[in-house]
């Protein structure tokens, strides 16, 4: 299983969101290059990179930035935050990542999504699902910055791009996110039985080493690490040696 550590970008600023809430913002850093090295010299392999301004409006995109990110640390980065088009993708790509993160856009226009994946390929494109469980604890897509619902069945989602070529799924329980409340491994388990050519990454609640230990168990590909590093809840290192 590949740790991820993340750095979540906001003003050039490494900060954490709770429950992707920006009122709810806490700053780590403000050297987000310096924090990358850090995690080289720990022993990482990849940074998983989230562009807030990005997200929340496509002109303040901070490409230059993942660019001094992939190029400063040396890491395999990947990258997203509101793709809305394929020349983000292109330019994220020519910036030094190696894998970009599609969200929101997947559960509203999968066609457009399916292009990329084949266009583009299927190393190269990860879609990140952001999921609630309804009454019936039935995992459901959100969008617009988790939002709004859309209703949609995490399974019924990641069929539609199965014939694709889709292999990276990157899912987040949002009622985790944030929160260091533990992740919801269960789910995890669960998408790695029901979809086994996939490589699932595990995102939201990770407060200890304990649950990466537990999320190891469930086949999960990988594991995104964010507020526990930077909270000293563990360090880089002992993650990737547990």
């Amino acid at each position: 299983m590949i740790i991820y550590p993340a750095i979540d970008l906001r003003g050039g600023r490494v900060v954490r969101l709770t429950e992707g809430k920006f009122d709810q913002e806490k700053t780590y850093g403000h050297d987000p290059v310096a924090v990358a090295q850090d995690f080289a010299a720990a022993g990482a392999t990849w940074l998983h990179v989230v562009d807030l301004d990005g997200a929340k409006d496509p002109a303040k995109r901070q490409t230059a930035l993942v660019e001094q990110l992939a190029q400063g640390s040396k890491l395999k980065v990947q990258t997203g935050g509101g793709i809305r088009e394929a020349a983000q993708i292109t330019a994220l790509l020519s910036a030094g990542a190696h894998r970009v993160i599609i969200g929101s856009l997947a559960a509203k226009q999968p066609e457009r999504v399916t292009e990329w994946l084949q266009q583009f390929g299927p190393e190269q494109i990860i879609l990140a699902p952001d999921v609630r469980l309804d009454e019936a604890g039935i995992p459901r897509v959100a969008a617009a910055g988790w939002q709004e619902s859309t209703g949609l069945a995490l399974d019924d989602f990641i069929n539609r791009f199965l014939p694709a070529g889709l292999r990276h799924i990157l899912c987040t329980d949002i009622s985790r996110d944030g929160k260091l409340s533990g992740p919801n491994s269960a789910l995890y388990a669960q998408l790695v039985k029901k979809f086994p050519t996939l490589h699932i990454q595990a995102s939201g609640g990770v407060a200890s080493l304990e649950d990466l230990r537990l999320l190891k168990t469930t086949g999960s590909a990988g594991a995104i690490v964010g507020r526990a590093l930077y909270e000293h809840k563990f360090t880089l290192a002992e993650a990737l040696a547990c």
